[in-house]
């Protein structure tokens, strides 16, 4: 059977606020650790029947980044909700919000670009 890791390192400040996030997988097509600003994970925690996250940021991370960050990530959702589930009409509706919700950011980011 073949393994796979997916392994994070945080480097935090005095707060305990991160400043650094690099990640490196089994199958990264890159050699060593690759950076990052932002990193999302969730577990089904099936005793529970709930589920775990863990969602960190760099403090340096820019706020429009981020925004468009979740919007992708809950765009990848709509697809993960098909190819579990099928439920083609919930992907849909997913993927209608994250339209609202794009525009909406690029509508802020021109007003900034005004200002």
């Amino acid at each position: 059977m073949k393994k796979s890791e997916i392994n994070f390192t945080v480097e935090l400040d005095n707060q305990n606020i991160p400043e650094k996030i690099f990640w490196n997988a089994t199958d990264n097509p890159n050699e060593g650790l690759s950076d990052t600003k932002a990193v999302v994970v969730s577990v089904w925690d099936h005793y529970n029947q709930g589920t775990l996250r863990l969602n960190l940021w760099t403090k340096d991370m820019a706020v429009t980044d981020m925004k468009r960050f979740c919007i992708e990530v809950l765009g990848s959702l709509a697809d993960t909700i098909v190819t579990a589930t099928g439920d083609q009409p919930m992907a849909d509706q997913i993927d209608n919000l994250c339209r609202a919700l794009s525009k909406k950011v690029e509508e802020e980011y021109r007003e900034q670009q005004q200002s």
